[in-house]
Parts: C-alpha cells; structure tokens; sequence
C-alpha cells in the first residue's frame, strides 16, 4: 500500500483548467512546494476537476488531499471518481452512499481517507464540491495502493468459452465460481452448465439484474422439485466493473454480487449437481450448429473467471485442450465510445444544443416517472416537444397555440434542441410543462450528427448548466433494500419509498407494527373478545399471528388452536407401529415462542381417556406413549407446572386408581380410565406432536385431545423499575440501532430533568431525556452533527403521573412523540451518513460519564421499556443495582384495571382518580355511558385540529408529510338506537380530501364508504343497542380493512363482505335524512366528539345544529325501555304507545300458564317489537305459541295481538281486554291441571339395564374445545 502518484510524470495529469503555468498539473503531488505550489483551476471554470493516470490499473485502498502552498486555497470536500479508460467515470461510494469525502481546513494540513473497500483503475478523478472561503481551490493529491493482475476475455456478443470435462459427467457436491464482468448490455448468459437427468446451473444478466438458476437432482417433470432462481444487483449494465461469487455446499447456496450476498437453500431431493460434457461461459452454443445459441449472448468483458480453482481465461490463452472456443474472444477489454450526461437538478439542469434537422436519436435511463427530454422551435410558431409522463414517453407537435398534434412532417429551420428550456427561450414559447428531466442521457444524435459532449463541456458546443459529463451517476436506491418487513421499496432519482400496504407495519421504512403486543394490550384499549393480530417483538422479524383474546372478569386469556381440536380415537397402534398426530397451530412455533415468554402464566390441557391402553411399560418402565414439545423433544409427563419423568395429574394429586402405578392408565383395566392433565411449563409448551404406542391388544382404545394453547397475562407491561439516587443507572448490553431504532417507555416523575437512556459511540451516540419540566428531547448524532427533536407540552410532564414516550430513527427520518401530543419529524439528508455506529452499552437512568455533561440522572419510575420490539427487564436488574428498585410504588402501577374505557390513571396523595378526557364514558371510573337523544335536523360536528406544521404551510409537500405522518388505523367505536333507516351515523371528512362515512341502510345492513372508493358492508339488523367497533388502516397510499369487524349483539359474530363501488344513492339518501335515535359512547381514536360538544358547547371545535338533548337511553335495558313500534301508521298514535303495554301483559301470561326461559322472552321481544308488521306479526306469533299452548289458544292469541296493533284506539282496548280474559283462563287451566297431577301417583316403570358406556358419549362434553371459554367470556365495547 504505497504511495501511486509520486513516482509519476507530468503528462499523467489533466484537469478541466488551470490558473496559469506556475500552477501547473505535475505540482499537484502531495507535500509539493514547488512552481506555484500545487494545482488552481479557472475561477470561470464551471466543474473544475483534476485527473490523475496512474499508468495501469492498480488497486487503490486510501487518498490522501492538501491545499497549495503558501496560499489560502484548499479544498474542503471533493467527489472521487474512477475509471479503467478515462472515460465513462463512476463515482466512488462508500458503505452508507455517501459520495464526499471531506476534504482540507487549511492549506497545509493533510486530510487521509482510507476506502472502505479498495478500487480497481487506471485513473482518478478529483472534483470539488467546496473550497477556501478565504481564497479559492488549491489542490495537492495522493493515492496508495498495490499492483493488480488480472486475466481479461472479451466477448463480442456472438462468442463463447466451452470448458470441457475429462470425464463424460462431473458431479460435485461443492462448487465456487468467481469472476468480475463489465457489460455493454442489459442481458446475457455468463455461465451455463446441464445434466441429462435435469441439473443445471445458469448465471446471467435479465433487464440489468444478475439471476441465478439452478436444479439439483429433479426431473423437469417436477417442476416444483428441487429448482432455485435468486436475483440480485440492479444496474449491471453501466459498463463499469462488478464482481461475483457463487459458493454451493449441498444444498445451501451463498450469492454475492458487489459485496451484497444473499444465503438460500435448493429444495428436491439431490446434493450434488452433476453436469455433461462441459460448462459454457459468455453463451449457450447450440449443439452441432456452430455460431448459434439458445439465448442472449453476453457481451462485454469477464476477469479473473474461475471455476474450482480452474482458471478458465487463463488456460484459453495458453489455449489448452480443455478450453474450446466459439467465435472472437479476445483477451484485451475494449472501452464503449458512447458519453453520458448526468442532469442533477429537476429544476435547474439543461443542455443547449443546436440543430438543423427534425430527426434525432438520444438513450436515457431515469427512476423518475415524469420530466422534459427534449423541446425544439420548428418553423414559425411550431414547436416540437417530448415529454415523460406517468412513465410514458408523449411526443407531440404543437402547430400553434390551440392545434398540437403528434408528429408527422414538417419543415424545419435552424432550432435547439434542449432538455429543459433555458431561461433565454423562454420568449420563444419553450415552457417546461412538467419538472425538468432528472437522469442520465447518452448517444445524443441530431440529423445523423453524433453531439460531442465533450465540447458541450469545453464551452465549444451549445450551453448547458448543472451537468456531470462524461458519468452517468444513476443509483438503485432500493438495492440493497432499506424497507423492512416484506415492503415493497420504489424510488425516484432523489430518494426511496417503501410500499407498506399489506405488511401490518407502518412508517417510512414499514419499521412500526399496527398491531398490539398482547391480548392484555387490547384489553386496556377496551377491547372485546374476539380474534385479533398479535405482534408479540413489534418491530421484530415476526409477523403477527392470529389469536383470540377471551376477556373474562378477572384475566385475559390469549387461545391459540391447532389443526386437531376434535378427539381423536386410536386403535391398533403398537410400539413398534405407534399412532403419531402432529399438531400445526396457528402461529409458527418462533411466534408462540415469543408470546409464551411475554405471557405470565400458559397452560394446555390434554385429555386422556383409556382402556387396557398403557402410557408406560409395567415391566420396565419404557414409555409406549408420548408427546413432542416445541423444541421436538420427547416429554413423558403428562401434568403438572414442572418437568418430571412418568409422572400423571393422579401422581401429583396422590389419587391414582392403583397406588402401585404413577398413572390410572398403567393399571391395564378394561374399564374406562382417565389420565387427562393440565401442562402449565411454559419451556415445554405447546404440545407439537402425541405417539400413542399400546392399543394394539384385545379391547385396547384410547380417546385423546390435545386442548387449545392458552396464556394470560403480560409480564412486560408492568415491568418497572424507580430511581432514587440520580447517579444510579441500569445498563444492557449495546443497541443494534445501525439503520433503523424505535424506543417506547412510560415515566412518571417530579423531577424537572433527567436522562432517561444513552448510548455512545466513537462519535455518533442516541439520547432520550427530560430536558425541562415540560419538554422531551431526543438526540442523536449519525456523522454529520447532532439532530434534535422536542416535544413540549402544555402542561408539566413532572406531574407523578405516567406518559409515554416514543422516539425512532431511521434512515429516511426520525420521530417523537410524547403522550396524544402531534408527532414531532425531522427528515435526514438524502445522502448523509445511514448507520448509527454505536459501542457503548446502554444505560438507563442517566448520562455516561456524568461529570462530563449538563444533563442529570434521572430520578422516578421507568416501565415497559421496549427497544426494537423487545422489552428490557428493568425489574430483574434493578434487583441487583444499588439506588434502584424493582416496581414503582402508587394505585396506578398494577395491572388491575381501576379506570376503564381508555380512562388514565391520576396518581393523588391519599388515591387515585381516573382522568376520562379521551374516554367517551364519563363518572369515576370510566364507565357512565355518555348519551344523546338526536332528532330530525340535529347534528354535531367536530373540527380536527392539524399539526401547526400544516395548517402554516398548506402546501403539496406539507400534504404529504402530514399524510405520512397521520395515524395508520382509525378505530371507531359507538353504540345507537334507532327505528329511522336510511340514516347517516358519522362522516369524517380531512383536509386532504380524504372521508369515511358510515351509514345505516333501509334494509338494516351497514356501510362503511371511504375515499378510495371502497365501500365494506356489514350484514345485520337493527334491534335495540348494537356495540359496534370496527378498524380501517391507511396505509401507504391505499386504504385496506385489517379484517377485524367485530359486531356484537348477544356474542354474535357478524362477517365481513367488501366491494368497490361509487356513491351509492342509499348513501345521498342517508345524508339528507341524518339520523334520529340514540348514540352513545363515540369514540374516534383518542377522541370523545360526542362527549365534547355536551361538555363544551361554547368551543370552538365544536359545532351543533338543531336541539342537542343529553339523555340516558345508552344506559338503561333494552327489556325496560322499549322502542315504540315504527310499524303503526301515525294516526294509530295511541294504539302505538298502547302496543308495549299490551306485550308485558302478554309475556306475564305466558309465564303464569306454561314454563318460559329467558331465551325465549328474548326471542319474543325481538319480533314483536323490531320486525314485526301486522301479517309477520301473526305468522310468528302462531309458530312461537304453538310450542306452548293448544291451537286454539295460540291462534286466539296471535289475532288479538294482531288486531291491537292494526286498528284504532277502541278497537285496540277491546282486543286487549279480550287478551287479558284469555290470559287468566289459560293460567286457571294450567293450576287445575298442576295439581291434578300432583294427587295421581306415579306409575312404577320397570327398571331396564343401564347402556354399556361409550367413551365419545360420556366425555362429550369435556372433550368440546372452547365449553369452557365460551362460558366465561364477558365482553367489553370501547
């Protein structure tokens, strides 16, 4: 790694200028102080650059800049850039893109960079970007480096290398193949190998990406055997030079192109590839038809090709047999003659050109989806214009002011033709109607005239401004990938997006999960049983699985099934041949690992019935049956919270059947026997697999089920830890927080400042603090200066109360947010440094070293503290650190739920008091049902107040920033009363014409409407009060529903049905009517609009028209309070408020004259007082009394009824007494007949003898899956 350019001649310099000849090019050598004591260009010179000839390519591993000296010029930062020809440059980049390299702060100082990974080439560029402030650029240069040797090939595109093998076939189970390619073209074969029994091996260029295909041992009859195809790279057509390396062992293969690997593994049966004859290399020559192939031919260069340590170029020049050549292959690389231009503004590059012909030819290559190429004045008024919109190219002849058409013909006089118009053609009508072309364009030819853009350089040829010559610098910058989980990653030629729709996570790299850790965490957002998505790590690698939360008065429990619920019956099975089930459930056993570690408690129950069926070897001891864990070990215990050997729940409870056996079953009776057992060890947990070896004798069978995975509890949530000494800390081990952070905690305090948590580097560092009473700081340093966001609040945060925090990084922004207050961004440079290098460990609790920084330790209580989706045990080490303690003293800090319904626990000197502001439920606790009574023409409207951000600056970029920066899941819940349908229950409506309406039909089904015109509709019937909750996510651009609807009405699940639709006339007819009913319990996000415009009715957010009555219809039974029937025309009115009246009657005599259960009162209810017209009425009246009374009886009944809802007040009151007179009768015949019955005696029956016991039968009921659960859900609306 020695000096390169010291030992050079003057004529390996070159520049864009120079000052004058004491300032000559062969000065620029570092520590040279002679002649004008270094290299000053041009002070006209517009892209002023200093190349360097190192004579032969060499490889370079550092530089090394100086300023001139005795002078005020230096450089203080520059670009690199390389070349093998001295043309067709690439820039030099390093690990996080980042292409400058700072350069000098005086003229004598010596500024040394070493290349994270060294370059190849023959010549170096140097181009400053910034300079003296003092004086102007003054430049003194070194490189270091080494000699390189290579082997070359070039391939014209029509020729290839065949390496043959000494032997008919060669079968490897270990290949390395490696080589460097420089390509002309998008595509083309490099290397391809085949077998006669269908293994094959291809490497080659697709559309400028490299893809790798291989089969081991599988037929192509089996396509979907043991065939693999990866790609990788993206660019590789630019003509510069990458490497690659294959590396097969078996079946796991390790990909690399340009120092980016992928690791995958081959499918099939095979490990070991085994190929015919030879391996080809630039093509796929067709057998016996010289100069004929199969596919695209590479064309371009190949270095340093090796196959198994077999140099394949090298033994083709010394042209060894091995090597059969087809067509020209060459040993040298030729250059490409053609010159790129790189445009790098979309609002200020151009290039002036002149012509004198309509025809030209030009190649560009852009991310960008619109933009002006080319503009030209044609004869008179006659413009001819290109243009690229929505990725199309438009090409359109504009003949004056109002005619344009597409091109045809026409003739031409001395024009220019422009990539964006210059501001001196602005009054020759050149306008740009899109953005400027941003992109790399190439091979410009005008009139069959090839445009030297060298001279457009020189200031020879046309004008142009804010160009590169002679580079194309166009990036991939979605390679490698900074979108996490899954997402979709596009781009334009400034930045990246990443496409997180469908992924279940959110922000700008897809970083943050939507989804709640825990079934606990749900019951703390209100939430009701129901299946929901877990995201147990948050921002981890696992995705969500799919549980259900069972909410039940006193725990949350988390169910998890598999694929057999059911009993399953085995016979026959022997030691030798065992009956094996495995049990797949719904989550991967990596997501039931992290969610029983979370849980506090988990438990699974096996049932197990048998008869003459043993679980071990009476002799020996020798288990004859089994079960499997998670981690496929063999487990034989079949109860209990701890591991043991042959041990069942009778053991353990010392009530075995025969004491002298550990299990009821290993008594070998022919009865049937139970050895059903509770697991709760939550390292064994859940059951993977059951081996059932012993029911292959006379009368042997067991029945056994393996219950649903269930756990509760959440033992992070509460995790906590309180600091009362502030020079004490907690520390963990150091962040991985290179490209992308999240950080969440609770703090409660009443300390004005204190370092929350840091970690340092050699110079970046992450820091999350209480900087004032009322403010939180997040700060960090990623190499180019700290980065600082705050939040404040308008109220102190050291309150002795609990907010949560939560602060992100990421290569594209960072993130703060503090309690409901509005998300604080602070976007990173496009090109600046991407990894955060830390190396410190992470300390909690306050700054490292203190004595040497203003910031204080922190003094209060710390809980959940999460970082990337896992949670830190606080209380574990507090356990063991001095000034720290386990939990955080006061009411609010439990898991026991003291306020509900989003209610916030407010921690008092003698107890608590809930803070129900973001609730829509009011009273102590968060549970008084907040009502309101609308009629026709009342409405509420609530106004959204926007970040100030936004409402400052109402622009597009603004627009966009706040539509990222919006929530990613909108959950509305509330509950109504209404007999009016259609009616229409809420519109949300945003500045950035985004809506959601949801409507209630005419026929009683429901309808969500959104702006991206998709309509999701729910299938119910109105009757009493409906808990509604359901989640809509908006999620990068596109809004998609997370599937979980949950309507409930007596533990009814109702499903959901979408389609796409436009405005419905339903929906118009909706809005004109409004809604005349009962709401109840609004809830929007962390809002309460209903609840604000009763308590605030002068601000200005809200907004009422017409009479707004607060009632307590959400409050009172639906079976006290009943609807007055929408059925009866209005002058029936009496009759109407009658209809009720008469019900209860009726109901009380159905009760007095035969038994009735509370289900079927329900059921009565729920026609006569919802569906019912006067003809329904009756049919449904006949059927329901039928099953309780004679004919006669029930069809009097059901024409009374009938007849009292139909006709006028006197007639009503007739068929009411009528009623009543049937009523008593009934009840008087049913006494009569009660206590005849009670005088007969009972005839004796002969005694028959008993059924023999089936075991299906007898535990029916224990083996059901959810009897237990489904008897214990309580449901909560939120």
């Amino acid at each position: 790694n020695g000096p390169l350019v010291s030992s050079l001649p003057p004529s390996s310099f070159q520049s864009s200028s120079s000052s004058s000849d004491s300032q000559s090019l062969h000065h620029a050598k570092l520590n040279r102080r002679d002649g004008g004591g270094g290299w000053m260009p041009e002070r006209k010179d517009q892209l002023p650059w200093l190349q360097v000839d190192l004579r032969e390519r060499v490889e370079v591993t550092a530089v090394a800049t100086q300023g001139r000296f005795g002078s005020s010029d230096w450089v203080s930062s520059y670009t690199l850039l390389y070349s093998d020809t001295g043309s067709a440059w690439k820039q030099y980049r390093q690990e996080d893109h980042i292409g400058v390299f700072p350069g000098n702060t005086n003229a004598e100082g010596v500024t040394h960079h070493k290349l994270p990974h060294s370059v190849r080439t023959r010549y170096l560029r140097f181009l400053p970007r910034g300079w003296s402030s003092k004086g102007w650029i003054g430049l003194r240069v070194e490189a270091y480096g080494c000699s390189y040797k290579s082997d070359v090939a070039d391939f014209d595109g029509r020729s290839s290398l065949l390496y043959r093998f000494n032997q008919k076939s060669m079968s490897t189970v270990k290949d390395v193949v490696s080589l460097q390619f420089r390509s002309w073209r998008a595509d083309g074969v490099l290397v391809h190998g085949e077998g006669q029994r269908g293994d094959y091996i291809t490497l080659e260029l697709h559309g400028g990406r490299l893809a790798l295909h291989l089969n081991l041992g599988e037929s192509p009859r089996q396509p979907n055997g043991g065939h693999m195809s990866v790609s990788l790279g993206s660019l590789l057509d630019d003509q510069q030079w990458h490497s690659v390396q294959i590396e097969r062992f078996n079946k796991q293969v390790n990909f690399t192109v340009d120092r980016l690997t992928r690791h995958v593994h081959t499918g099939g049966t095979g490990d070991s590839l085994e190929v015919d004859y030879e391996l080809s290399f630039g093509g796929i020559p067709l057998p016996g038809k010289p100069g004929t192939f199969l596919r695209k031919n590479f064309h371009g260069c190949l270095e340093n090709l090796y196959y198994n340590g077999v140099n394949i170029i090298d033994l083709a020049k010394r042209k060894k047999p091995q090597i059969y050549s087809v067509g020209n292959v060459t040993f040298s690389c030729s250059g490409s003659s053609a010159v790129s231009a790189t445009f790098l503004s979309s609002r200020r590059s151009f290039l002036q050109l002149p012509a004198e012909g309509p025809g030209g030819v030009l190649g560009f290559r852009t991310w960008n989806d619109a933009g002006m190429l080319l503009w030209s004045g044609l004869q008179g008024a006659q413009t001819l214009l290109l243009i690229l919109a929505d990725a199309q190219l438009r090409l359109t002849h504009h003949r004056s002011a109002l005619q344009s058409s597409e091109i045809t013909v026409g003739e031409v006089e001395c024009v220019c033709v422009c990539v964006r118009c210059p501001a001196a053609l602005a009054n020759q009508g050149c306008r740009n109607p899109t953005l400027a072309y941003q992109g790399c364009i190439r091979s410009i030819v005008i009139n069959d005239y090839s445009v030297d853009l060298y001279r457009v350089q020189q200031g020879l040829l046309g004008n142009y401004s804010d160009l590169q010559i002679d580079i194309c610098d166009i990036r991939d910058r979605c390679t490698p990938s900074y979108c996490e989980h899954g997402a979709v990653c596009s781009q334009t030629w400034s930045t990246f997006h990443c496409k997180c729709s469908g992924t279940g996570y959110t922000g700008a790299t897809c970083h943050n999960s939507i989804f709640a850790p825990s079934c606990e965490a749900h019951r703390l957002m209100g939430s009701a049983s129901g299946f929901f998505s877990i995201d147990p790590d948050g921002s981890g690698p696992l995705s969500p699985a799919v549980v259900y939360c069972n909410m039940t008065e006193e725990k949350v429990w988390m169910v998890v099934d598999h694929n057999i619920m059911g009993q399953v019956t085995v016979m026959g099975s022997s030691p030798q041949k065992p009956h094996v089930m495995k049990l797949n459930y719904s989550a991967t056993l990596s997501q039931l690992s992290t969610l029983l570690h979370r849980a506090e408690q988990c438990q699974q129950e096996v049932v197990y019935r048998c008869r003459k069926s043993r679980l071990f070897n009476t002799w020996d001891g020798t288990p004859l049956s089994w079960w499997r864990d998670r981690a496929g070990e063999r487990r034989t215990y079949w109860g209990g919270f701890l591991p043991g050997v042959q041990q069942c729940s009778c053991s353990l409870a010392e009530n075995c059947i025969d004491m002298n056996y550990f299990c009821n079953c290993d008594a070998d009776r022919s009865s049937w026997e139970n050895d059903t057992g509770l697991l709760s060890y939550k390292e064994h947990l859940p059951v993977t697999e059951i081996t059932v070896g012993d029911t292959n004798r006379t009368g042997s069978e067991a029945v056994y089920r393996v219950g649903s995975l269930q756990c509760y509890g959440d033992r992070f949530l509460w995790n906590a830890a309180s600091f009362y000494q502030e020079l004490s800390y907690l520390h963990f081990p150091t962040l991985q927080a290179e490209l992308s952070v999240d950080v969440a905690f609770y703090f409660k305090t009443t300390a004005p400042s204190g370092v929350f948590l840091e970690n340092l580097g050699a110079r970046d560092f992450i820091r999350v603090e209480l900087s004032t009473p009322s403010a939180v700081t997040f700060t960090f340093e990623v190499g180019g200066g700290p980065a600082v966001l705050s939040v404040k609040s308008h109220v102190p945060l050291n309150d002795k109360q609990w907010h949560h925090v939560r602060a992100e990084r990421n290569v594209k922004e960072a993130s703060l947010q503090v309690d409901q207050l509005p998300l604080r961004f602070l976007e990173a440079p496009p090109d600046g440094p991407a990894r955060l290098q830390l190396n410190s460990q992470l300390f909690v609790g306050k700054p490292r070293p203190l004595w040497k920084c203003k910031q204080r330790g922190f003094l209060g209580c710390l809980r959940a503290l999460n970082i990337n989706g896992m949670t830190l045990d606080l209380e574990e080490r507090a356990k063991m650190t001095p000034g720290v303690s386990a939990g955080c003293p006061g009411h609010c800090n439990g898991q026991a739920q003291l306020c509900h319904n989003r209610g916030r626990c407010i921690e008092r000197s003698s107890g608590y008091v809930c803070d129900c502001t973001h609730s829509a439920y009011g009273g102590p606790h968060c549970q008084k049902e907040v009502s309101v009574s609308f009629e026709s023409g009342t409405s509420v409207t609530y106004t959204f107040q926007e970040p100030f951000s936004v409402m400052r600056n109402k622009s597009r970029q603004s627009s966009a920033i706040y539509a990222q920066s919006s929530k990613s899941r909108e959950i509305v819940a509330f509950r109504f009363l209404t007999t009016k349908a259609p009616a229409m229950l809420m519109t949300v409506t945003t500045y950035h014409q985004q809506y959601m309406t949801l409507i209630l039909t005419h026929n009683g089904t429901f309808i969500s409407s959104h702006s991206r015109s998709f309509t999701y509709r729910y299938f119910f019937q109105v009757v009493f009060f409906f808990f509604l909750q359901f989640r809509v996510s908006h999620i990068g651009g596109t809004w998609l529903d997370t599937h979980k609807c949950y309507l409930h009405f007596k533990r009814r699940l109702c499903l959901l049905e979408f389609f796409q639709t436009g405005v419905d006339e339903e929906v118009l007819q909706a809005g004109s009517r409004g809604f005349v009913g009962c709401l109840s319990s609004v809830q929007f996000n962390h809002l309460a609009p209903l609840k604000a415009a009763i308590l605030n009715r002068g601000s200005s957010l809200v907004s009422v028209l017409g009479n707004l009555v607060e009632s307590n219809c959400g409050e009172l039974s639906p079976f006290l309070v009943l609807p007055v029937s929408p059925f009866l025309p209005p002058s029936h009115a009496p009759s109407r408020a009658l209809s009720p009246f008469l019900s209860l009657i009726l109901l009380l005599c159905l009760c007095l004259s035969h038994s009735c259960s509370f289900s079927s009162i329900f059921f009565f209810f729920f026609f006569f007082l919802t569906f019912a017209r006067t003809l329904s009425l009756f049919l449904s009246l006949s059927l329901f009394l039928s099953l309780s009374f004679p004919l006669s009886l029930s069809l009097s009944l059901s024409l009374s009824l009938a007849l009292s809802l139909s006709l006028s007040l006197p007639a009503g009151l007739i068929a009411a007494l009528l009623l009543v007179l049937l009523c008593v009768a009934a009840a008087m015949t049913r006494v009569l007949h009660r206590c005849r019955r009670e005088r007969t005696p009972a005839p004796s029956a002969a005694r028959e003898k008993d059924p023999p016991t089936r075991p299906e039968l007898l535990y029916r009921a224990d083996l059901g899956p959810r009897a237990a659960i489904r008897d214990s859900r309580k449901e909560y609306f939120i």
